[in-house]
């Protein structure tokens, strides 16, 4: 089977940097976790790949019309439960059939698995704040088994 390729972003406020649009090119689908800011940063993202997002804690007026707190992402046959803050989950995504969370909000970098489920927090794609690494995650699906891989942008 074909690999599908989907890029996981988190916490970019308001920021596309263009080592971002570069590292992207060539997903199929890019997931946002929210806090995105700003509206131009999904019409950035939407000239790459279509976008699943979610809003975030910053994330007001017009994009907290436009996005919701959660919603579901379905990435080359697998299905992700996207979410700003993992504190905020509210479901057993085992029993929901999901196979994967993604989430943000931490600004840092996670994977782990849970009852067969991958848990995925990219980091921060946006502004460096405190002394993190600025990060996005690529997540390769091949027969719906999930590859992440947490990328670095900058040092």
């Amino acid at each position: 089977m074909e690999e599908y390729l989907a890029a996981v972003l988190s916490d970019t406020h308001g920021l596309v940097r263009p080592e971002l649009t570069v590292a992207l090119a060539g997903v199929q689908l890019i997931i946002h976790a929210g806090d995105i800011d700003r509206p131009e940063v999904v019409e950035t993202l939407e000239t790459i790949a279509p976008v699943v997002a979610v809003r975030g804690n910053v994330d007001r007026e017009e994009l907290a019309v436009r996005y919701p707190r959660a919603t579901v992402a379905e990435a080359g046959g697998a299905l992700i439960y996207v979410l700003h803050d993992l504190h905020d989950l509210d479901l057993d995504p085992a029993a929901a059939g999901f196979q994967a969370v993604v989430s943000g909000h931490s600004h840092k970098p996670s994977m782990f698995r849970k009852d067969g489920v991958l848990y995925l927090n990219p980091g921060s794609a946006g502004p460096r704040r405190f002394m993190l690494p600025v990060t996005f995650a690529l997540l390769r699906i091949r027969d719906k088994t999930l590859i992440p891989e947490i990328v670095r942008l900058t040092d």
